[in-house]
């Protein structure tokens, strides 16, 4: 607790900044020993909930990382098998650059701090000293009375008596002196027209900042030479590039070095490309989020404009949630707090008013209503030059990130033995004389053969070892993610969802039930007045103004044009009234327009005394009015059953007041009616008060609340906002996606129960009952327990406030449910009232002013979205307090985008699991190769170059053919992803197993038998070079067949909307072509030979055996294949020809075609086993956790 300057008490609240990740360690993750005083007979219990456990040793195990602390984040880098750092953590979190970050902003706020700290000691000496600062006159500068330094400086220094010294005695004097300076107008702002703009931006400069650029392509080249095995790679091409030209002439000696080092090369480009062009999409979403909109004032017009055209001279309107776009001063302002914390590094909202009227910019409005006039932007502002100080980082791991690099790790751990392993065994069967050449020669004889071979025959050892470890440690898979992220990204922009946070994206995927607003979200937000009540008697149509009482006509334009926060311009050549504000509004105003308001002059005649800002938690908002001599009105306007509980009184036809109590009945009936109808309820009410009641003092004023008792009701007008069309498909859509889909909201519960319906969240009217549709008061009153059990049966919940919603997000999240929820900031920034204890959410700053202990004032905290799962802020009503809080933004507020995002979510989980069923059936495949091959023969099939080929199809390109799949219908047919559920399914397993298999078996078979399967050649060594070129075609097609089979690794018809991703088509096209290249033309290089169309065709036999796991395919007694209609149209476009789906093998050698025929008899029961075999529920992985865990909790306990 602190002293403020006026002698209050200042009482902070909220979560730490130093420990960021307490929030999500206590809330978000069950710790086993949260429950541990529960005894023995919950630990049985609990091991069968393993799975749901964060293993706390297990570094890769992080159910968040948008929290986590910076050592957790350490530790997972630290645990993974990394061989490109800078590669593999680029989209990452740099916690170097954040430390140097946070030191930045702790310095310029530290220089803010002291400004303040000066200002409020020379305040004090004045008033101590009663001395008067002398203050230099303006000088000016170009088409304006004041220079640019001046103006900054007044602003930056917050120098009251510089402002002071432009104007008179009155507020209004300071801002209209300051205002002539800079040619502009309090009232109706600048002209804005275009060479005003140019001038303006000459002066005083732009709403921008010098952005640092992002990495050039130079530079993600330069980082992709940084992989230590692609390095040692080019070492080993070197030097057998030397040796060869030494030993062999330069025609001949230099393919097997140069060889290598294209394809390190080729590798390299191409993996710079690719990471180049992410880069330019988030480049491209990063400038879409800083392109903040809001409304400013220019020629009394309210107009919406980017944050980026903001100049000096500009009139910006502010209200709760909004970001100041720039330093300026207070013009009005009323109950004004602004929340400095971004700045200062201070959880304290500062009021503001005359005696402190600057704002700087990048702070935020916590309470209340106000006008600024701008006087410094761009990098003329403490918040520009903290943004250019410091560079944008965009890195933020993804759980599924973090968990892929666990299982690269994994992976990468095993190739590197392997690696090791074969190493060992070639080496030492090269030394022991074991190792012949192709014509059967031993190759090392000690003492015979020459040094030059020895090193050369090391060197090609080596490289084969060096490059298993490339092809065995996949860097791509965590890549493969950032990857999908940034195509799903750029994608969901197109469908109105703008990704703020990738992790978000994932998260997605696991939602269980979305918690959406009805405003805006499920409505459309077009509001009009369709029904009105002027006392007891209804007004038919709603806008006949004949039909009311001049009187009661004249206090409900007063309440109307007085009591908002919109604005209506009229134009001087008689063009259409233009309304501004919220929708609602501006309903209300365009309503009061067609009774025949003249908004200006209604203003005109009375005096604003003090404001109280439409509220959350009182669901109304008032203003007090002194109008001609001491009279005084009160108005109030909100929902119309609060309002119409404080009435006393009515305004009868006559215009005469009568008792409400023998209307009351009437009045309810007629809300409940409207509400029924689906209609929002508005009650306008107004009281008298005498003048010598009213606080005399501005800050007595300040602090005052106005009256709302003993009201008397003028009007209650129904307001219609018509459902979205294609609400009722989304939400079924969600429904049929095990997505449950609840309504909050702050309106009445029969208007929500009416949309319910019609938006078919509500089944039928039977199904509203309690506690399905609820009242937000009623949920509130019940304890933690009952609200748990409570909250899974809520599908609507009815005049809630902000905190009611975060207690349903809270008990829903703790029955285990995944939750996202929308917001559009104004409805989530409740105020804090005296005894109300404020649950709190990420990203909240309270504070608390009291005037001695125990007396506590209302103040205002800023509470973003409630503490989901997944944060969706509108982007058309939302304010940047909610914006910025949020994890999504749906730039058209609607609930269909929000769909969107959840068809989304799953395919991002999809895309990455189908690229992991395609790398490890790669990996396993290559790795068992020519493990056994080495240990049995001494030599590997596959040699470096071509190695290197297939790691560029496995990791980059594939990463691109598959990680790029647009989401499908049939993901929203099933059960949402479970955030703890393995990222490999048992029908992966079965998939992978199934398939490595068999490219193990018959790449084996031709490695040790193909030489006699084989047409014989001329030589022996011709032989053995036919046989490994076949191993390797075979190979690379097995994995381009690979990829169509990864595409479904669920569904028979593997082909389905290939068609329609045409990236994957090019990709799996080029490769092909690529491939025939290889063999055909490059065979120095790749040390292979040309095949004949014979070979080619068993390589696609073979190749396509492997695609028969997910085709539907069949084998006639012909000994031919036959398929269905899909099948052959889809295999059409890669082989020109039908006749490959009807292949006869009469045409192939005798000995290739009985065994191509012994491979169909004897791999097509395993094609029908591939998609058949039966998986267990309980994933595998399971089996293997549970007794490590079990051991590692022994092990504690032990200890």
């Amino acid at each position: 607790m602190t002293m403020n300057g006026h002698g209050h008490h200042t009482v902070n609240i909220g979560n730490s900044n130093n420990n960021p990740n307490d929030d999500d360690d206590q809330t978000n993750v069950f710790h086993p020993s949260s429950s541990s005083a529960d005894g023995d007979n919950n630990s049985n219990h609990r091991e069968d909930d393993d799975e749901e456990l964060v293993d706390p040793d297990d570094p890769f195990d992080i159910t968040h990382t948008k929290n986590a602390s910076h050592d957790t984040l350490r530790r997972w880098r630290q645990a993974a098998l990394v061989l490109n750092a800078s590669r593999r953590f680029r989209y990452t979190l740099d916690l170097k650059k954040e430390e140097e970050k946070e030191q930045k902003k702790h310095l310029i706020r530290a220089h803010a701090q002291v400004i303040r700290a000066a200002l409020l000691f020379r305040l004090a000496g004045e008033r101590e000293l009663v001395i008067s600062t002398a203050v230099s006159p303006p000088t000016p500068a170009g088409d304006y009375d004041i220079g640019l330094e001046q103006l900054v400086s007044m602003s930056k220094d917050q120098n009251t008596s510089a402002f002071q010294q432009y104007g008179g005695a009155s507020q209004k004097h300071f801002i209209r002196g300051l205002s002539n300076l800079i040619k502009s107008n309090p009232d109706k702002g600048i002209s804005g027209d275009d060479a005003d703009l140019l001038k303006r931006k000459n002066a005083f400069g732009t709403n921008t900042y010098p952005r640092k650029k992002g990495r050039s392509f130079w530079r993600f080249l330069w980082e992709a030479w940084q992989d230590l095995t692609l390095i040692i790679l080019i070492i080993a091409a070197v030097v057998s590039l030397v040796l060869g030209i030494k030993t062999e002439g330069l025609a001949e000696g230099w393919y097997d070095g140069g060889s290598i080092a294209f394809a390190v090369l080729l590798v390299i480009v191409v993996t710079a490309v690719s990471d180049y062009r992410q880069s330019l999409q988030f480049q491209n979403l990063n400038s879409e989020k800083q392109n903040i909109q809001l409304e400013v004032i220019r020629g009394g017009r309210t107009i919406k404009m980017s944050i980026f055209d903001i100049v000096v001279g500009d009139v910006v309107p502010l209200k709760i949630g909004d970001q100041v776009p720039a330093d300026g001063v207070l013009i009005t302002g009323h109950s004004l707090s602004i929340d400095e914390s971004s700045m200062t590094g201070e959880s304290k909202i500062v009021h503001k008013d005359h005696k402190s009227p600057f704002l700087m910019s990048g702070c935020k409005v916590a309470d209340g209503v106000g006008v600024m006039l701008v006087t410094g932007v761009g990098i003329n502002t403490e918040w520009g030059l903290l943004m250019a100080s410091i560079s944008e980082d965009n890195g933020e791991e993804t759980p599924l990130q973090v968990r892929l690099n666990g299982v690269a790790t994994f992976i990468g751990v095993v190739g590197l033995s392997v690696a090791v392993l074969v190493l060992a065994v070639l080496l030492g069967r090269y030394f022991s004389g074991h190792t012949k050449d192709v014509d059967g020669k031993v190759e090392f004889v000690a003492g015979k053969t020459s040094a030059s071979n020895v090193v050369d025959a090391v060197i090609k050892i080596f490289t084969i070892a060096v490059t298993i470890v490339v092809v065995a440690v996949p860097e791509g898979l965590p890549l493969a993610v950032t990857l999908t992220l940034a195509y799903s990204m750029r994608k969901m922009m197109a469908d109105k969802a703008l990704v703020r946070r990738l992790s978000a994206c994932e998260t997605m995927g696991s939602a269980t039930t979305i918690c959406s607003d009805k405003t805006g979200t499920l409505t459309l937000n077009q509001m009009t007045v369709v029904e009105a009540y002027v006392g007891s008697t209804k007004v038919n149509p709603p806008d006949d103004s004949s039909k009311l009482n001049p009187k009661a006509l004249s206090l409900i334009n007063e309440g109307i044009a007085q009591n908002t926060t919109g604005n209506v311009f009229v134009p001087k050549d008689g063009g259409e009234t233009e309304v501004s504000g919220s929708p609602t509004e501006k309903a209300i105003l365009s309503w009061a327009l067609k009774l025949g308001m003249n908004f200006d002059v209604t203003r005109s005649n009375s005096k604003v005394l003090h404001v109280f800002p439409f509220n959350s938690e009182k669901k109304r908002g008032g203003v007090a009015l002194k109008l001609g001599g001491s009279e005084v009105h009160i108005h109030w306007k909100g929902a119309a059953e609060i309002v119409l509980g404080a009435c006393t009184q009515y305004l009868d036809s006559d215009g005469q007041l009568q008792s409400i109590e023998e209307k009351k009945a009437f009045f309810r009936q007629s809300i409940d009616d409207m509400a029924a109808r689906s209609l929002r309820c508005v009650a306008i009410a107004y009281r008298s008060y005498e003048l010598d009641r009213v606080p005399s003092s501005e800050q007595d004023l300040d602090q005052w609340s106005l009256p709302e008792h003993e009201l008397v009701l003028l009007a209650i007008v129904g307001i219609k906002d018509p459902c979205r069309p294609g609400v009722k498909d989304a939400v079924k859509l969600c429904s049929d996606a095990g997505v449950k889909v609840r309504m909050v909201t702050g309106d009445n519960l029969q208007t929500a129960k009416a949309i319910a319906l019609e938006c078919g969240i509500l089944a039928s009217s039977e199904e509203a009952v309690e506690p399905t549709i609820i009242e937000g008061k009623k949920f509130r009153e019940l304890s933690e327990k009952e609200r748990e059990d409570c909250a899974k049966k809520i599908t609507v919940m009815g005049r809630s406030s902000p905190n009611d919603k975060l207690l349903l997000v809270q008990a829903l999240r703790k029955g285990g449910e995944v939750v996202a929820v929308t917001g559009d900031g104004t409805n989530d920034a409740p105020a804090l009232h005296e005894g109300v204890v404020l649950m709190y959410s990420r990203r909240i700053v309270v504070a608390v002013e009291c005037k001695k202990p125990g007396e506590c004032q209302k103040f205002t905290a800023i509470n973003t979205i409630p503490d989901a799962d997944i944060g969706l802020s509108m982007g058309i009503q939302g304010t940047e307090v909610a914006k910025e809080s949020s994890d999504i933004i749906i730039l058209d507020d609607n609930f269909a985008s929000v769909v969107k995002v959840v068809r989304w979510g799953r395919s991002v989980y999809a895309n990455i699991q189908k690229f992991i069923q395609f790398q490890l059936t790669v990996n396993v495949a290559a790795l068992v190769i020519n493990v056994v091959a080495a240990i049995t023969s001494g030599d590997v099939p596959l040699n470096a170059v071509q190695l290197l080929w297939v790691n560029l199809i496995m990791d980059t390109l594939g990463a691109l053919a598959l990680a790029t799949e647009p989401p499908t219908d049939s993901l929203m047919r099933r059960s949402p992803v479970g955030r703890r559920e393995p990222l490999i399914t048992n029908i992966m397993w079965r998939n992978l197993i199934v398939q490595a298999v068999y490219q193990i078996t018959v790449l084996l078979v031709l490695n040790f038998h193909g030489e006699s399967i084989l047409p014989k050649q001329d030589t022996r060594a011709d032989s053995f070079q036919v046989k490994n070129t076949l191993i390797f075609n075979a190979f690379v097609l097995c994995q381009l067949f690979n990829e169509f089979n990864a595409r479904k690794p669920e569904e028979m018809n593997v082909f389905r909307g290939v068609t329609k991703n045409k990236l994957f088509m090019g990709i799996v096209g080029a490769t092909f072509i690529l491939q025939i290249i290889i063999i055909e033309f490059l065979g120095k290089f790749t040390s292979t030979v040309r095949l004949d169309w014979k070979l080619w065709l068993a390589s696609l036999v073979i190749g396509f055996v492997r695609l028969i796991n997910s085709s539907e395919l069949s084998f006639d007694n012909n000994g031919s294949w036959s398929a269905n209609e899909s099948c052959i149209l889809s295999l059409w476009s890669f082989f020109a020809s039908q006749d490959l789906c009807m292949l006869h093998f009469t045409t192939l050698p005798l000995s290739l075609n009985s065994f191509c025929k012994h491979i169909l008899a004897s791999l097509w029961p395993l094609a029908i086993v591939g998609k058949f075999i039966p998986v267990p529920k309980t994933p595998l992985a399971r089996y293997f956790k549970k007794p490590l865990r079990r051991l590692r909790r022994s092990r504690s306990r032990a200890a």
